[in-house]
C-alpha cells in the first residue's frame, strides 16, 4: 500500500512538472502480495481528483481522441523505461518531447523514478498528493475509524493512549531475509519453497553466498514477536499497556505470538479488534488490510517500527505532519539488540538500562528536518510544513477528527 502511495505521489509531481494530464494509475499484480485491488478500492478517486484540481488535471481514463489514435488498446501506447531517481531536467529533456509527439506515454515501473532532491514547486506537488489528496476509500475509512475508537475505549485508563507495533514476521519477510530462527530443517524447507515461489531463483544464483549469522549481526533480520516484547518490557512498558500489532499473516503465529501475548495480555490486532463480518470485504486484499493497520497506527501514542520499509517510513512522515513535526516513534538499534539477545550472560538490569537508553535516543530527536537526500515522505519538514500543523484535525489518510 505504501509503495503505491510513493508511485502515485511521484506521478503527480511529474505530471505537474510536464504540465500533463495524469490518468488514474493502474496497479500491477505483485508476485508476492497477489492483491488485485484497483486505485478506487484503496483510495478515494473523487477526492484525489478534486484536491489536485488546481495543480494537476487527473482523469479516470484517456480521452477518446487519444484512445482512437491507439485503436482503444492502451498496451499499444509506448511504455518508457526511465532511469531510477531521474532529475526534473531528465523529464523535461527526454520525456516531454516524446509526450508531445506521441500524445500519451506509459511509464512502468514507476517506483523511485523521481529524484528526492527537486525544486520546491515539484516537492510541493508531492506534499499535496501525499498529505492532502490521497485518502483511503470510504469503506476503509469507515472501518478504520471504528477500530481507532475501539482502541481508545480499551485504553481509557491511560487516557485513550496505546502503543502500535509494525511487526514484520510474515513468511515472505522471514524467507527474504535468509535469517535462521528456531524451526530447524522444517523451517529451512519452508523458507526454500517460499523463496522460490516469490523470487524464482534469485537466491540460488551462481556465486551468491548467504551468511545468516552476518545478516543477523548486521541488524537485518526481522525481530521475532518475543524479541519485540522483551525490548518493550525493557523500555518500561508493562503488562497493562494496550498494544496494537500491525502485520500480515505472522509466520507460525500460534508458536511465535504466544510469548508476546504473555508479555502484553492486552494485545490487539485487526482480527481481534474488528469482527469477521466487518473484515470480510477486505479479506484477500492485503493493501486494503494494510490501510486499516496504517490508520490505527497513525493515531497511536507511540509507534514502534521493527524492520524498515515503505509502510513505517510513510507512517512516520504522516505522523510528523499531523502532529506538528514530531511524534513518538521507537526505531530500535537492531545491531545493539542482537548483541544483547545473543549474550547469555547479560543481566536484566543491564538489558533494561540499554533499552531505556534506546528509547530516549528514539524520542529525543524532536522535529527532524529533512536532509538534502532524504525523502519528504518520511521527513516532511520543511518542504511540506511551512506553518505549524493543526494537531486537532487530521486530513488525508487520517480522516478522523477525534474529540
Amino acid at each position: 500500500m505504501a509503495l503505491e502511495c510513493l508511485k502515485i505521489c511521484d506521478a503527480v509531481a511529474v505530471a505537474g512538472l510536464l504540465n500533463a494530464t495524469l490518468v488514474i494509475p493502474i496497479f500491477h499484480l505483485n508476485s508476492v502480495w497477489r492483491d488485485s485491488s484497483k486505485f478506487g478500492d484503496i483510495f478515494d478517486e473523487d477526492f484525489f481528483t478534486y484536491a489536485l484540481r488546481n495543480k494537476v488535471n487527473v482523469v479516470r481514463q484517456l480521452p477518446d481522441d487519444i484512445l482512437q489514435q491507439y485503436n482503444h488498446n492502451i498496451s499499444s501506447i509506448v511504455n518508457l523505461r526511465l532511469k531510477a531517481w531521474s532529475s526534473p531536467a531528465y523529464y523535461l529533456q527526454k520525456v516531454l518531447p516524446k509526450l508531445l509527439s506521441l500524445g500519451a506515454v506509459r511509464v512502468a515501473p514507476f517506483s523511485n523514478r523521481l529524484a528526492n532532491t527537486v525544486p520546491p514547486e515539484v516537492q510541493g506537488l508531492r506534499c499535496l498528493a501525499n498529505f492532502e489528496a490521497l485518502r483511503f476509500s470510504q469503506p476503509i475509512r469507515s472501518l478504520a475509524e471504528v477500530m481507532v475508537r475501539r482502541m481508545i475505549q480499551k485504553s481509557s485508563r491511560s487516557g485513550g493512549k496505546y502503543v502500535s507495533v509494525h511487526l514484520r514476521f510474515e513468511m515472505d519477510m522471514v524467507a527474504f531475509s535468509c535469517c535462521i530462527y528456531a524451526g530447524g530443517e522444517e523451517e529451512k524447507q519452508e523458507m526454500d519453497i517460499a523463496r522460490e515461489k516469490g523470487w524464482r531463483g534469485k537466491f540460488r544464483r551462481r556465486g551468491r553466498v548467504i551468511r545468516p549469522g552476518s545478516i543477523r549481526r548486521d541488524g537485518k533480520c526481522p525481530l521475532t514477536p518475543l524479541e519485540v516484547g522483551m525490548m518493550l518490557r525493557g523500555m518500561g512498558f508493562d503488562n497493562s499497556t494496550l498494544v496494537y500489532v500491525a502485520s500480515g499473516k505472522i509466520y507460525k503465529a500460534e508458536k511465535y505470538m504466544a510469548p508476546l501475548r504473555k508479555l502484553f495480555p492486552l494485545l490487539e490486532t485487526k482480527d481481534s479488534l474488528a469482527t469477521p463480518e466487518e473484515l470480510a470485504p477486505f479479506q484477500g486484499h492485503l493493501s486494503r488490510l494494510a490501510a486499516l493497520d496504517y490508520t490505527v497506527c497513525l493515531h497511536s501514542e507511540v509507534f514502534v517500527t521493527t524492520q524498515g520499509g515503505n509502510f513505517p517510513h510513510f507512517l512516520m512522515g504522516h505522523r510528523r505532519y499531523i502532529y506538528g513535526g514530531h511524534s513518538k516513534t521507537i526505531i530500535p538499534d537492531k545491531r545493539k539488540l542482537v548483541l544483547l539477545f545473543d549474550n547469555p550472560d547479560v543481566r536484566w538490569e543491564t538489558f533494561k538500562y540499554q533499552m531505556q537508553d534506546m528509547l530516549y535516543r528514539s524520542d529525543s530527536k524532536g522535529r527532524e528536518m529533512k536532509k538534502p537526500t532524504a525523502s519528504l515522505y518520511t521527513f516532511p519538514m520543511p518542504d511540506c510544513m511551512c506553518q505549524e500543523a493543526d494537531t486537532t484535525k487530521i486530513q488525508g489518510n487520517g480522516t478522523l477528527n477525534l474529540p
